[in-house]
C-alpha cells in the first residue's frame, strides 16, 4: 500500500473531494457545489489524506473553537482505502492538532460501529434547516 500523507486542504483538492462525495452518494454536497466549496473555505478543520499514486483518498472537515468543541462535518475515505485505519488516523490527527477539544459529530447507522470502535460514545442531538 502507498505511503499516506495527511496535510492541510488546498483549494486544488476540491474537485477530487467532490469525486469522493459523488462515489459515496453524498449528492447534496455534489449538487450544491458552490456552497460546498465555500464551506471548505470557511472550515477551521480541513485536512486531506493523500497517496503519491492516487492523490486525495480521504478527508476530514469540521469546525472548532480550539478550546472546548471540535465538530466533524464530514469524514470520508475512498472505498478502496477503507479498513486500513485511515479514518481513525484522520480523527487522531485532528485531535492532536486541537488536544483540548472534545470531538462531536453526526453519524449514519452504517458508520456507528466505526465510531464506537474508535472509542466514541453516542449522544443525543437535534437538527433543523431553515426550510423545515
Amino acid at each position: 500500500m502507498n505511503q499516506i500523507n495527511i496535510r492541510q486542504y488546498q483549494e486544488s483538492d476540491f474537485n477530487r473531494i467532490q469525486v469522493l462525495n459523488r462515489e459515496e452518494g453524498w449528492i447534496n454536497l455534489v449538487e450544491k457545489n458552490d456552497d460546498t466549496k465555500e464551506a471548505w473555505k470557511n472550515s477551521t478543520v480541513s485536512f486531506v489524506a493523500e497517496t503519491e499514486s492516487d492523490g486525495v483518498v480521504g478527508y476530514i472537515r469540521g469546525l472548532t473553537d480550539a478550546q472546548i468543541t471540535l465538530y466533524i462535518c464530514e469524514l470520508l475515505i475512498d472505498k478502496k482505502y477503507r479498513g486500513l485505519g485511515l479514518g481513525g488516523e484522520l480523527l487522531q490527527y485532528v485531535h492532536n492538532v486541537y488536544p483540548k477539544t472534545r470531538i462531536e459529530m453526526l453519524a449514519s447507522s452504517s458508520s456507528r460501529s466505526f465510531y464506537e470502535g474508535q472509542g466514541y460514545r453516542p449522544f443525543y442531538g437535534f437538527r433543523k434547516t431553515l426550510e423545515e
